[in-house]
């Protein structure tokens, strides 16, 4: 069983225009592992949560990314010896070594999810509380939009940044029907409702 606890709420919006967004930060316990999922843009924001579970960022084993836009990835620079992995290499230095499944040496397991990026891949962890898909930006939502968690307006719901239209749809049908919980990039973690 992993734990799963969301450090920073993710969030986007636009302020005197300028855009402001840091994603969800999320902390799993599993194997003897901290694993960190999308380490956000905001220092802050993240040291401060690291530090309010007892961590610093020496204590993190490794990081995944959900996918390489720069607001998921720029705080990657705090951990700066760890090993970086997204949906199938681990980058250790110079050195990328592929993997599939699962995150090695852990129960986690690793969903492909193009579509918001073509590189976009999720996890899905199994908790006591159920299965948590750590969604990155397959789901996402702005600070300012209702975050309706109904089946028809999850699939519906616009992505102004979607690179494949069709194949976010066919990774948020797959999310919806693997998930207990969603944690999305930006917006609170929902619970998925029965079809």
């Amino acid at each position: 069983m992993s734990e799963v606890k969301i450090l920073v709420e993710g969030y986007a919006r636009e302020e005197n225009g300028t855009e402001i967004a840091s994603p969800s930060v999320v902390l799993i316990k599993d194997s003897g592992l901290n694993i960190l999922v999308d380490p956000g843009a905001n220092k802050e924001l993240l040291l401060n949560a690291l530090s309010d579970e007892g961590l610093l960022p020496e204590d993190i084993d490794l990081i995944f990314i959900t996918h390489y836009h720069p607001d998921h990835i720029l705080n990657i620079r705090l951990f700066p010896d760890k090993d970086i992995l997204d949906g199938d290499t681990i980058y250790r230095g110079d050195k990328e070594i592929s993997f599939s499944g699962k995150i090695p040496d852990t129960n986690i397991m690793i969903i492909e999810t193009p579509g918001h990026a073509h590189e976009h891949a999720s996890l899905l962890a199994e908790t006591d509380k159920g299965k948590i898909a750590i969604a990155g930006d397959v789901f996402w939502w702005s600070d300012d939009e209702e975050q309706k968690t109904d089946y028809d307006s999850l699939m519906a719901h616009k992505d102004p940044f979607v690179k494949d239209p069709e194949a976010l749809r066919k990774s948020r049908k797959k999310l919806l029907e693997t998930a207990d919980y969603i944690i999305p990039g930006h917006g609170k973690m929902f619970k998925v409702a029965q079809q």
